[in-house]
């Protein structure tokens, strides 16, 4: 699947908050700023193109559907960050962030117990 714009990726979370839905539906859902309903209805049919939703016409309007479930956009997004900026290492990637001090030695002690756990 294609990568998604800043744009997209909001229209999709509120796609994902939503469910099946229309425009109007996702528009009351979309995080601010909240773009015109024309802008969003455009992004939404390039969503279609991409593949991340599905469309079904009712009447005059159509329904939309995600195809792809949040958690696995995230998975798909996370690994190829990963591989393009961390040389596919999450070791790379907590480092960065410890070394960043964007992480406490509290946090990194729970990331260990849940791999430990896991």
């Amino acid at each position: 699947m294609e990568k998604l714009t800043k744009q997209e990726e909001a229209a999709m979370q509120a796609i994902w908050k939503v469910g099946k839905g229309f425009v109007k539906d996702f528009l009351e859902a979309h995080i601010a700023p909240v773009p015109p309903y024309t802008t969003l209805a455009s992004t939404i049919k390039n969503l279609e193109k991409k593949g991340y939703v599905d469309a079904r016409k009712m009447g005059n309007v159509y329904e939309y559907t995600p195809t792809i479930e949040e958690g696995e956009y995230k998975k798909k997004f996370m690994n190829g960050f990963v591989k393009d900026y961390f040389e596919n290492s999450y070791k790379e990637l907590v480092t960065f962030f410890a070394k960043d001090k964007k992480i406490s030695p509290e946090e990194l002690q729970e990331i260990i117990n849940m791999i430990e756990k896991k």
